[in-house]
């Protein structure tokens, strides 16, 4: 169960890295000036790669973690709920956004809109991650890894 932990919390890390990397890649591009190459879908994989991989190992310790209570009471805790419903709640917007804007620049034949559809749901799916993460500051019991 630590271990799995450990793993959820280290792998954040290489999902915002890969995220902020896709993002980063995509600004400036969007007007079509730059063709979509190899290296531009790369990025863009990995990042839905660590996101996936992040989610299932999210979703073993959603069920198996002391964290998540599955009752009424949970819901008047703000730390119990914030496991139980806000966090996964917000990942599992994030993750399908995320998915979309893939699934969309890849299916795009334009490369402007490829970069566009890149940009734009990684970027909101960012931005729901970093608010859904039990950051040690929010003191939700969570630490940096």
């Amino acid at each position: 169960m630590e271990i799995l932990r450990h793993t959820h919390s280290g792998l954040r890390w290489l999902v915002l890295i890969a995220l902020i990397a896709a993002i980063v890649n995509a600004i400036g591009k969007t007007n079509g000036s730059r063709a979509f190459g190899e290296k531009d879908r790369k990025l863009g994989l990995f990042a839905l790669v660590f996101t996936h991989l992040q989610f299932i190992t999210g979703l073993v310790l959603y069920f198996t973690s002391p964290k998540v209570m599955f009752s009424g009471a949970a819901m008047k805790d703000s730390v119990l709920r914030f496991f139980l419903v806000e966090h996964i709640s917000l990942m599992i917007i994030a993750i399908i956004l995320i998915t979309i804007g893939y699934s969309k620049s890849k299916r795009a034949t334009d490369d402007g809109k490829k970069f566009r559809f890149i940009l734009i749901f990684y970027l909101v799916g960012l931005i729901l991650l970093l608010v859904g993460i039990p950051w040690p500051f929010q003191n939700y019991g969570a630490g940096w890894f």
